[in-house]
């Protein structure tokens, strides 16, 4: 009996032991750490790391206590071959546990990057630099890669007009390559099966279409018009007319490193490039800018209507004529008798007196 009740006091006592080896575990493993005196750090997991590997790094950023609690923590979790590649910030105290249901999660830290609709490659570049994503003239560099896009445009010399315009989320060390490669397959999403098909039979090729879709982007905001203005030069295109396109002519100066804002009569009229659509029929041999989805789907499928020119209201929205003539009376109207009463209500709140006729 004796030996019996020795027995059971020594399993008490080893169970007592184990329990309270189990809750201080337990504690650690559920204590909020936070071993790093910056506001943030950073977490980058190479892909391909091991556990063994990602508690290393976390351990020395001090986000984890100790490899120990790390290891712990994922053996309760069961998520040792479900954690994420990538780049994670930390800036609060986190337990072991939430920190293996980030990782597993994949929440990895990103940035957001806006390219509006119309940019050109050059100013994208400036767009990606000012964002602080790296210099403009890597961004540049990445996208002269028209290999891109070889099997949709043989002609590309670069990736003006492929590089989608919208919203991206980035890591924080993402190279210019990668990010021109996620808006070229933005670009091939947005490009779709109906909007190939629908330039096919109108005898269009990618390039043109998308050509034809950044004119419509640079021409109009307003949604509505983008079909009109799509039209406008597919009718023009078909008659042989000129497209007589204002940015065109400012993209030609802007390769140059000639455009100051200011677009003349003598720049439509005597500047040589094969951008200037006043000198040289038919589409310019590329795109000026990024168009966006609704004007690739203008540009696909135009409006049914026989009109030719369109002038500005001045107001972002235009007024469109079929005839010379209708156009004319359009730009008397909201050209000359537009500026005309401008300046004379600028000169009457003023108080400038009339200028003698």
């Amino acid at each position: 009996m004796k030996w019996l009740t020795g027995l059971l006091v020594v399993a008490l006592l080893v169970a007592i032991v184990a329990a309270g080896v189990g809750w201080w575990g337990y504690s650690r493993i559920m204590e909020p750490y936070r071993g790093y005196t910056d506001q943030a750090v950073f977490v980058d997991i190479p892909s391909g790391s091991g556990p063994a590997h990602i508690g290393e790094r976390l351990v020395a950023a001090g986000v984890v206590r100790d490899s120990l609690t790390f290891r712990t923590a994922l053996l309760i979790s069961g998520r040792a071959r479900s954690l994420e590649a990538g780049e994670y910030r930390f800036d609060t105290p986190m337990h072991a546990l939430e920190v293996i249901d980030k990782i597993d999660r994949g929440d990895v830290y990103t940035r957001l990057l806006t390219f509006r609709e119309g940019l050109t490659i050059a100013e994208m570049a400036q767009v990606f630099e000012a964002r602080g994503f790296g210099a403009a003239a890597d961004f540049r560099k990445a996208a002269l890669n028209a290999t891109l896009v070889a099997d949709l445009d043989t002609a590309a010399r670069d990736l003006e007009g492929y590089l989608f315009p919208e919203t991206y989320a980035l890591a924080r060390n993402v190279p210019a390559s990668a990010v021109v490669e996620q808006m070229v397959a933005g670009f091939r999403n947005a490009l779709t099966a109906g909007m190939l098909a629908a330039a096919k039979a109108r005898g269009l090729s990618v390039r043109q279409l998308v050509t034809l879709a950044s004119l419509v982007e640079k021409e109009t905001g307003t949604p509505d018009e983008r079909p009109l203005v799509a039209a406008v030069y597919s009718n023009r295109l078909k008659i042989k007319m000129a497209m007589q396109a204002d940015p065109t002519v400012i993209y030609a100066l802007q390769k140059a490193g000639r455009y100051t804002g200011n677009l003349t009569r003598e720049h439509l009229r005597e500047f040589d490039s094969p951008y200037n659509t006043y000198m040289y029929p038919g589409l310019p041999p590329g795109p000026i800018a990024a168009p966006g989805t609704a004007s690739l789907a203008a540009a696909a499928q135009p409006a049914v209507v026989d009109y030719l020119y369109f002038v500005s209201r001045n107001d972002g929205s235009h007024v469109f004529a079929s005839t010379l003539a209708e156009h004319n009376r359009n730009v008397f109207t909201w050209q000359v008798e537009y500026f005309r009463k401008q300046r004379a209500a600028k000169r009457i709140s003023e108080n400038q007196p009339p200028r003698n006729r």
